[in-house]
């Protein structure tokens, strides 16, 4: 078993404990959609990434659980509200909360959530994680809106296209990483350190996201795939693929697609050739030099057992297939 795995191995039964216990305390008629959520798995890794920042940066005391699982549930929010704005029957191959509580219910659940996190985080009585963990919200949400502002939108820019991915995904995993460096205090050019190391590998990860939900079978993701395209989201895939197709060609796919008068074998047809024509793995190659950047902000921490960790997780994120 490799070192990260071992590390792993070691903080997820603390990360889950943490977790049952906040949600635990929850109205009985909270209780089954926010454990429904929690219980669809997941890989834990923003709270990962608070902990791992925060003892690399010297933070050694055991209450830093509650900071770490206030970011996993910020996370669980979003996707149950998330999953109502694409209408996802699915979620890590399970039902989507809302086929089974409803939509009104699995908002509010939503919103109970956040409200956990951050009297979670107000419970260190320390404004900065407080703000933190708020610019993560407001962040994370105005980059849903401007996804949704965008929807089928054939002009979208690769800016508007990284702005959307920076707030919807990267700014919580940025926030993680930067809340572990408050917690220890670390001085702000560590902080800023942290925050960068954050920022890039979230936009890392989504790219790879968008990358495999046209190469990546449901079996193996969990969702359909070609979900982004059915939803009218346009990702850097599907943006690469019209930008190279004929002129006569990429008016009758973007007229069908703007229209939502895409045939089933259309969207087929164009799953097929973004993934032959390279276009996912063009998108995985743009996420890499992401995290050669995110690896140049390592070099500010200092030596350390978790600093080595997160280099791990670096190359796990490159690889990784769900």
């Amino acid at each position: 078993m490799n070192a990260f795995a071992t590390y792993l191995d070691r903080e997820l039964p603390k990360i889950e404990d943490c977790l049952r216990r906040h949600v635990a305390g929850l109205n009985p008629y909270v209780r089954p959609t926010a454990d429904h959520v929690l219980k669809a798995g997941g890989k834990r890794l923003r709270p990962l990434l608070t902990i791992l920042t925060a003892r690399a940066l010297g933070y050694a005391d055991e209450d830093i659980y509650p900071l770490a699982c206030s970011l996993e549930l910020l996370h669980s929010a979003t996707l149950l509200h998330d999953d109502i704005l694409d209408g996802a029957a699915l979620r890590r191959g399970k039902p989507a909360a809302h086929t089974l509580f409803g939509t009104t219910h699995t908002i509010l659940a939503g919103d109970v959530l956040l409200a956990l996190a951050n009297t979670m985080v107000a419970s260190y009585g320390k404004p900065v994680l407080t703000a933190c963990l708020s610019d993560a919200i407001m962040s994370t949400v105005s980059g849903e809106i401007q996804e949704i502002a965008h929807i089928r939108d054939v002009a979208l820019s690769m800016s508007d296209y990284l702005d959307i991915i920076t707030g919807k995904t990267a700014c919580l995993i940025q926030s993680a990483c930067k809340a572990g460096a408050l917690l220890a205090e670390a001085d702000p050019p560590l902080v800023q350190a942290a925050a960068g190391f954050g920022m890039n590998l979230g936009v890392a990860f989504q790219l790879v996201d968008d990358a495999l939900d046209y190469t990546s079978p449901k079996e193996v993701s969990g969702k359909p795939k070609g979900s982004d395209i059915r939803e009218g989201k346009l990702t850097l895939p599907l943006i690469l693929h019209i930008q190279n197709l004929s002129q006569e060609a990429r008016e009758v796919f973007t007229k069908a697609f703007k229209e939502n008068t895409l045939t089933e074998e259309a969207l087929e047809s164009a799953l097929s050739a973004v993934a032959s024509g390279g276009y996912a793995d063009k998108t995985r190659d743009m996420a890499v030099s992401y995290l050669d950047k995110a690896r140049e902000c390592l070099g500010a921490f200092p030596a350390a057992e978790e600093t080595g960790l997160l280099h791990t997780a670096l190359e796990g994120m490159a690889r990784r297939d769900k």
